[in-house]
């Protein structure tokens, strides 16, 4: 009630205080009009901040697009407080950074030709046309900083009644960038759209051409979806689940969705876990996944390590009794927590009882902490050398086993064993 409560205030405050109020914001759109007529409008909002803005949403990402190219907004910006990043200088983007702020400000262009992966662009002045050359009617939606709409392909209404639709032929839009068909599964979650059979024929009939875009592109799309709390429920909208399934074949456990929904509210879900539920399995899906889109180093561990305590849980009946202690030690309280849930979501003879029964135990578990280092070492007569982590690494297996105690006595007999 609490979280309700703050959530409704924080929205009472955005219609008050819409986010293009701010200071600095009206004046990096006062540096961008200066020197053209009120009339001739340079710079306006626009994708997510402005359908965030009329959902009475959060905003975290601020676009802009304007009529300068890069090199009049470099020059707008000296000697003041933003920073300008050249982050895309190929699109005719720059970043402009503050103490509190990142806006991503891009030229208006439209496409000159495209192969499917990238266009060659020209830049233009015409707010219609840089509309026309944008993927859904919701990302072509203007905002002013004065809080004025300009809407040229009716994206207000569609995103009024919940519509995700391709500007123009689906067909053209999907063959100019191939990425859009991602794109669009990522926003029909979004908003739980509805979906025009016309569309569903076009994306069918362009699959193929995702296998042109790169990997690097695909996974920051994926990573996009996996964020979406409505991805959860994926399963129950069977043409998107068939096109999603299409695009990323690896992920052919998705039924388990079902039952992670039933122990997990969205916002316990990392990134690493729903990677786990859907790709731990006997065929090393999440290998294959790892290698496919050279995922970071971290992800691969995190994975490999879900991957073979999972197996170690399932073949050890004390892992989380007996030996609960021992795998918090040696991995942390939420690992195991993460672990509980995936056993739970993977082993359908593993009742939500028996799943409750043991969180309870991981929560009330001691956290244990090894002490001894290589100076109480050196102390009690070692020299120092490579022979310190071997004889330390000996002591933590000894007091791990004797259930994280050991004596004085002990200690001393390890050295004593390892220096002889």
């Amino acid at each position: 009630m609490f979280n309700l409560g703050l959530n409704f205030i924080k929205k009472i405050k955005r219609n008050f205080f819409p986010f293009y109020k701010n200071k600095e914001l009206v004046f990096v759109f006062k540096k961008l009009q200066e020197g053209f007529s009120k009339e001739n409008i340079t710079s306006r909002f626009v994708g997510g901040c402005v359908r965030k803005h009329l959902l009475n949403e959060k905003i975290d990402d601020i676009d802009i697009a304007t009529i300068l190219n890069t090199q009049e907004i470099k020059e707008k910006f000296k000697n003041t407080n933003f920073e300008v990043v050249e982050t895309g200088l190929k699109h005719g983007t720059l970043t402009l950074l503050s103490k509190k702020l990142k806006l991503e400000i891009t030229t208006l262009r439209k496409d000159v030709i495209t192969d499917g992966r990238h266009a060659k662009v020209e830049y233009i002045d015409n707010w219609q046309i840089d509309s026309e050359r944008r993927d859904f009617t919701i990302n072509a939606i203007y905002l002013d900083i004065n809080g004025n709409i300009f809407d040229p392909q009716m994206g207000t209404f569609d995103l009024k009644n919940n519509i995700v639709k391709f500007i123009g032929d689906p067909n053209q839009r999907i063959e100019e960038d191939y990425l859009r068909i991602i794109r669009f599964v990522r926003f029909n979650i979004m908003y739980n759209s509805k979906i025009e059979l016309s569309t569903i024929k076009a994306i069918k009939q362009n699959l193929n051409g995702i296998k042109k875009i790169s990997k690097e592109r695909i996974l920051v799309e994926l990573y996009k979806i996996l964020e979406l709390k409505n991805f959860l429920y994926l399963n129950e909208i069977n043409y998107l689940k068939e096109i999603f399934l299409q695009i990323f074949p690896e992920f052919k456990n998705l039924d388990r969705l079902k039952r992670l929904i039933k122990i997990c509210n969205y916002s316990q879900i990392s990134r690493e876990l729903l990677l786990a539920t859907l790709l731990i399995d006997e065929k090393n899906s999440h290998e294959y996944f790892g290698h496919k889109y050279n995922i970071s180093n971290n992800l691969k561990k995190s994975l490999n390590l879900y991957f073979e305590n999972f197996k170690l849980s399932e073949q050890n009946k004390n892992f989380f009794d007996k030996d609960l202690e021992k795998n918090i030690y040696l991995n942390d309280k939420a690992h195991l927590i993460n672990l509980n849930t995936l056993k739970f979501v993977i082993n359908s003879k593993y009742k939500l009882r028996d799943f409750s029964e043991t969180l309870k135990k991981i929560l009330k578990a001691k956290n244990h902490e090894f002490n001894i280092d290589g100076k109480y070492l050196m102390n009690n007569g070692m020299q120092q050398g490579a022979q310190i982590g071997k004889v330390l690494k000996k002591i933590e297996e000894e007091w791990i086993k004797n259930n994280f105690k050991i004596s004085k006595d002990q200690i001393q007999n390890i050295i004593r064993s390892q220096l002889s």
